[in-house]
């Protein structure tokens, strides 16, 4: 009686942890999922920063090579004015 007790304990038993691994592999491969959303969007966010340097870049070499000719006509006007 015993041995069919442990028996029928046994099988509930396995039951019971089947559903666990099940819902163990279930949350993995949620996890999964959002691990490659955030993946993605991690990426994204990183073209975008890439751009945005870069047109910085852009801007500040367009500005200092707009500013050096600027500068010269102005002092040249201050030394014709003195």
């Amino acid at each position: 009686m015993a041995n069919e007790q442990n028996g029928s304990n046994g099988a509930n038993g396995g039951a019971h942890q089947e559903p666990d691994f099940a819902q163990a592999f279930q949350d993995l491969a949620r996890g999964e999922r959002a691990a490659a959303a955030l993946e993605n969007h991690l990426d994204k966010l990183e073209k975008q920063i890439e751009e945005l340097l870069a047109k910085a870049d852009e801007d500040e070499k367009t500005l200092q090579s707009s500013s050096r000719p600027s500068d010269k006509p102005s002092s040249n006007d201050n030394e014709k004015s003195a």
